[in-house]
């Protein structure tokens, strides 16, 4: 009996030992495959969140900034057609004032 008892002793020793030794890889495993991915980050050229956000909200800006100047185009594109189109000319009189003003003066006189 004490013979299987010691033969249970040195495979839990074993055991341990295995699974201080798996632990051990994994933890290097895992060290590796982080730096492994920090390298292909680095040389992806990614940039921060902070990165990001700032240029984002440059971009915002500017859509906004564009957004005010084209408004202020169309209304000085009115104003300038407003300008620039020929004058109203003043309403037509009726046919038969225009008739009395092109006969010569004297000639519609009776005699």
């Amino acid at each position: 009996m004490q013979g299987d008892n010691r033969l249970f002793d040195d495979l839990s020793r074993v055991a341990t030992g295995a699974f201080s030794a798996l632990a051990g890889v994994r933890e290097e495993v895992e060290v590796r495959a982080r730096e492994q991915f920090e390298k292909l980050l680095g040389r992806a050229n990614l940039v921060t969140r902070e990165e990001f956000d700032v240029v984002q909200a440059m971009a915002a800006k500017a859509r906004a900034e564009q957004e005010v100047l084209a408004d202020r185009l169309a209304a000085l594109e009115a104003r300038l057609a407003a300008l620039s189109a020929p004058p109203e000319s003043p309403p037509s009189k009726p046919v038969a004032a225009r008739k009395r003003r092109a006969a010569p003066l004297g000639k519609d006189l009776p005699a």
